[in-house]
């Protein structure tokens, strides 16, 4: 069972353009779709396509459209009701899969529900084997809030496949990426007695894109000056920031790279993927795709190139979809994809 938590979910809208947006000009689209999204739910979603369990662990009120769209893509959830409406985001997608995405900030929830929400997940995650933590927080959630439910995962005694606590997967960005990887260890004990001392919030694996890698590399204080334009063009200096994050205490670092492909660091390796060229139709939900393609691979016990392979295959066939579509493990091609051993430092 993947368990993923989504705190600001929303409606996707996805409007298709016959040409290049042009600002301040009436253009008429081509089509328009909608779909529940958020990055924990796009991963969900992505799971349910290729027949893995999962549940998906949201706020909403039942009457909810991103919950409704749920029930209806049979994709199992767990909801937290609340008193607001949940957002709705717009994607304008060009040929060629240009996209600008405007989101919306989503519901503000008071410090009893956000416990409410962490509760939620807690008891939903026990026997889980991961629990994906994805996407920006609401207004009034505290940038630290993915670290303080990795750090209160750790406590589950009788979680993930081997007794122990779950493993967890952070993707997000801005603040809540940084504080992903703080080093504050959480004390005192647990409901049911288990000690807290020393449970670390820092993820077993975290997926950036270019963009975050460089933001996360500059927040962090590590000695790298590359921006994201220059980690996406040279994955020898992705994995070089990768492998920075890695050495602060974090698991694993899957970045996205774009049509680039992805470079995976462990503190075993570090491995470049990349699959031929696309035509790209929309890039919504290609990174979530492809967290889902690492996932889907690492419960089958592949090893850390071919969870990476995986990985890069469904973040293509993604981008080869309309929309926020997301694609099913026989809609992938892993044996295009081609997996290059690099140096981490």
């Amino acid at each position: 069972m993947i368990v993923t938590l989504t705190a600001n979910p929303s409606l996707d809208r996805t409007v298709a353009l016959p040409g290049p947006l042009e600002r301040g000009e009436v253009q008429r689209a081509v089509s328009v779709s909608q779909e529940s999204g958020g990055k924990g739910v796009n991963v969900s979603r992505a799971l349910v396509a290729s027949g893995l369990e999962t549940l998906a662990v949201l706020p909403g009120a039942d009457s909810d459209p991103v919950l409704a769209g749920l029930r209806d893509t049979k994709v199992p959830f767990a909801s937290l009701s609340i008193g607001e409406p949940l957002r709705t985001n717009v994607a304008l997608t060009e040929p060629g899969g240009v996209t600008t995405k405007i989101n919306e900030p989503g519901p503000l929830l008071n410090e009893e529900q956000q416990e409410a929400l962490i509760q939620l997940l807690l008891d939903r995650s026990r026997g889980a084997s991961w629990v994906v933590l994805a996407g920006s927080l609401p207004p009034g959630f505290p940038a630290d809030f993915y670290a303080t439910v990795t750090r209160r995962l750790r406590t589950l005694a009788d979680g993930g496949p081997d007794g122990g606590a779950p493993r967890i997967a952070v993707d997000s960005s801005g603040g809540p990426l940084a504080a992903a990887i703080a080093d504050t260890p959480l004390a005192g004990t647990s409901q049911d007695g288990t000690s807290r001392q020393g449970a670390s919030g820092k993820p077993d694996l975290l997926k950036p894109n270019a963009e975050e890698l460089a933001e996360l590399a500059a927040a962090a204080g590590f000695a790298l000056a590359s921006t994201a334009d220059e980690l996406e063009a040279d994955p020898v200096a992705a994995a070089a920031a990768a492998a920075a994050v890695v050495r602060s205490g974090v698991g694993a670092v899957l970045a996205t790279l774009g049509s680039k492909g992805a470079v995976l660091v462990t503190a075993d390796g570090a491995w470049l993927a990349t699959h031929p060229p696309v035509a790209a139709v929309s890039t919504v939900g290609a990174g979530d795709s492809s967290l889902a393609g690492y996932l889907l691979a690492h419960g089958q016990g592949a090893a850390p190139a071919d969870c990476l392979r995986q990985a890069v295959a469904h973040g293509a066939a993604a981008a080869s979809l309309p929309g926020s579509t997301v694609p099913a493990v026989h809609q992938t091609t892993p044996e295009a994809v081609t997996i290059t051993a690099l140096r981490k430092d």
